[in-house]
């Protein structure tokens, strides 16, 4: 029995520890059916007091039901976050994978991005795509071939070629990493649990997030850049006589060289103009703030126009077409259906040489429903140039609107630097309108009353406090060095994963058992050691899962399958060559041994090549490919152990006792 002792320790140790590790998934599993047993009760409830509560009410507060429960409950908690990680194949999720957009961070370091400049930058970025090489060493190789010196647009003009490529590798690198720090941050403030975050390549950076629900807030929250700018809106007279000079230039020609234009269709709307200042006058001239009538010639037109049809007044006036005036805020106002139309005339070549570096048009992020019930937004005329940006905000804040209006706010604390440059501004510009820009969208523009010190600023009309909370984070969070597009996104529901855990289930148990019948068939005893060692085997693999926190994907479900045939496959060579042995005429003690020294050199070869392939897959693979390779590693060593110990152990304790184990 001594000879035996260590090995039934260690066996029972393993077990030990897988059960303890595993404990914790056990645990998950029964609080969160209570849990939901609570909620379906609670549900019933509410529908039978309130049978009128509509649907997204009973939701909200279901969910705040639930949400009360899990907070209260503090072995939920611990329980969770020790549990087995499921991927989000099993349980519902996104995935993504966003690229770092390079020629935006080299356009945003170039000192000067003339249009000989921005040519070879576009040339180089759409080399560097077909290619899979990098933006930057691209450009490089197209500004020396072009005999441009790389300090004619980065760096300092005596430094070197050699000093500016070091410098702009390196600041690509940064921006990466720092993008997949903020995103961690952001993440992690959002609330998502488990989430999967890693470097892909160069500049590709790989986001899993299990169990999200709300997928649109989801991809504002990763794609955000978080540019926040202060910019000061210009006086309505300025802004139509800018829209003036731009509706003439473009009048009876086409759009050329058009930019693209920013993406303002992901955001969500409600009104950036307070309630009392959105009743529109879709045919009215806007006057100025003062009340004074705007330019003649453009009322004359508008009278002019009257008479005219859509498409000759489109081609005569296409800008002017295109909006709706009011005249009480000489605010101006876009439907949803021609917003898009006046972006592309806003960014094209021709606008954007008449407004120059002084003068930009923004969209409002959010609109208010007209009579008919389309969405109007307005359209701001800021200042190019920041006041201020985003850097000196040290902590934003989601809250209900203070005012008790209905929706919320952001509230955001400046650093001392930020504190004494908004009193500055806001003091030289009582009375005058600040933008609260977001990555090129007006989130608010209110009229400055007064000096404002202390360093406290607010973003409004947020439609609720869930919104608010996002803007928070994401400002929070901090900008991106350079914009993130979502190059491929994979979503799976709930119910989907819930469809692939009950089949990979079924699959490791029925080639568990079919397996295990054809071992008894045919090898008899032997063939019950066999499937009792590889029963230990796929027990040890989810123990060892859950103790190093790794996360089970249904890839791994695969490779646990495939480690049950070759643990199996190990098994047939043992006992193959017991069989041989006493084919020799050697004794049931002597062939055990010689079985199993035999074959040992061949199973060690077989499973140390499939363990370095599998490492191969885990190091340079992502995503599935890492979930099927770990499980494949952690099942070669423990079939190994299950192979060459434990059914050793299982061979020789009935040998030494006198009763051999039959093997066919």
């Amino acid at each position: 029995m001594e000879k035996y002792l260590y090995r039934i320790l260690i066996t029972v140790a393993l077990v030990a520890l897988s059960v303890y590790f595993l404990y914790p998934t056990y645990q998950d599993y029964i609080k969160t059916t209570e849990i939901n047993e609570k909620v379906s009760s609670q549900e019933k409830f509410l529908k039978e007091k309130y049978p009128k509560m509509g649907k997204e009410a009973m939701a909200t507060l279901l969910k705040n039901f639930e949400d009360s429960l899990k907070t209260a409950d503090e072995d939920y908690a611990k329980a969770r976050a020790k549990r087995l990680k499921l991927g989000l194949d099993l349980q519902g999720g996104m995935r993504v994978v966003l690229e770092v957009n390079t020629a935006e961070l080299l356009k945003k370091l170039a000192n000067d991005p003339d249009p000989a400049f921005l040519k070879i930058l576009d040339e180089a970025t759409k080399e560097a795509a077909a290619n899979d090489e990098s933006v930057v060493d691209v450009l490089i190789r197209k500004l020396q071939a072009s005999n441009i010196r790389l300090s004619r647009y980065f760096g300092n003009v005596d430094d070197d070629d050699a000093k500016i490529t070091s410098q702009l590798k390196d600041q690509a690198i940064d921006a990466v990493s720092r993008a997949e720090q903020i995103l961690r941050n952001r993440i992690d403030q959002y609330g998502v649990s488990e989430p999967t975050i890693q470097k892909q390549g160069t500049n590709r950076i790989v986001v899993e997030l299990p169990g999200i629900a709300n997928e649109e807030e989801a991809r504002q929250l990763i794609q955000s850049t978080a540019l926040l700018e202060f910019k000061m809106v210009r006086d309505p007279q300025y802004s139509f006589d800018l829209l003036g000079r731009i509706n003439t230039a473009l009048a009876g020609g086409k759009v050329e060289e058009e930019k693209k234009p920013a993406d303002t269709t992901k955001v969500d709307t409600t009104a950036v103009a307070k309630k009392d200042e959105v009743k529109t006058d879709s045919t009215a001239v806007a006057k100025t703030d003062s009340g004074k009538k705007a330019d003649t010639s453009a009322k004359t037109a508008n009278n002019d126009t009257a008479q005219k049809s859509p498409e000759q007044l489109a081609k005569e006036n296409p800008v002017f077409a295109l909006l709706s005036p009011n005249q009480q805020t000489g605010d101006i106002y876009v439907t949803a259906g021609n917003k898009d139309k006046l972006q592309r005339l806003l960014n094209s070549s021709t606008a954007q040489a008449i407004l120059g570096e002084t003068d930009e048009f923004l969209f409002s992020n959010n609109a208010f429903i007209a009579e008919g019930g389309e969405k109007i937004y307005t359209l701001l005329c800021v200042n190019k140039k920041a006041e201020l940006t985003g850097g000196v905000i040290t902590e934003a804040v989601g809250t209900p609107d203070p005012s008790g209006a209905a929706g919320a706010v952001v509230s955001m604390t400046m650093n001392s630097e930020g504190s004494v440059e908004w009193a500055r501004i806001t003091g030289a510009n009582v009375d005058k309108r600040c933008a609260i820009v977001l990555d090129g969208v007006v989130y608010s523009a209110p009229v400055i009353k007064n000096k404002i010190t202390g360093g406290r600023s607010q973003i409004d009309g947020m439609k609720d406090l869930n919104e608010a909370k996002l803007l928070a984070n994401i400002l929070n969070a901090g900008a991106f060095a350079a914009p993130v597009e979502i190059i491929e996104e994979r979503t799976v529901g709930p119910s989907l994963g819930e469809d692939s855990i009950t089949a990979g289930l079924q699959s490791v148990l029925f080639g568990f058992l079919l397996v295990a019948l054809f071992m008894i068939v045919y090898y008899q005893g032997a063939g019950g050691i066999a499937s009792f060692a590889l029963t230990f085997v796929i027990f040890l693999i989810i123990g060892t899962l859950a103790a190093f926190g790794a996360t089970l994907t249904l890839p791994g479900i695969a490779g646990i399958v495939l480690t049950i045939g070759m643990a199996v496959d190990s098994n047939v060579l043992i006992y193959e060559r017991i069989r041989e042995e006493l084919g020799l005429g050697k004794t049931a003690k002597a062939a055990v041994e010689g079985g199993f020294a035999k074959a040992a050199a061949a199973i060690w070869d077989s499973n140390i090549t499939t363990l370095i392939t599998s490492i191969i897959l885990y190091q340079f693979g992502t995503g599935p490919i890492q979930g099927f390779a770990l499980t494949l590693m952690i099942g070669i060593l423990t079939s190994l152990f299950g192979a060459l110990v434990i059914a050793k152990v299982i061979f020789e304790y009935f040998t030494d006792k006198g009763h051999p184990v039959s093997i066919g």
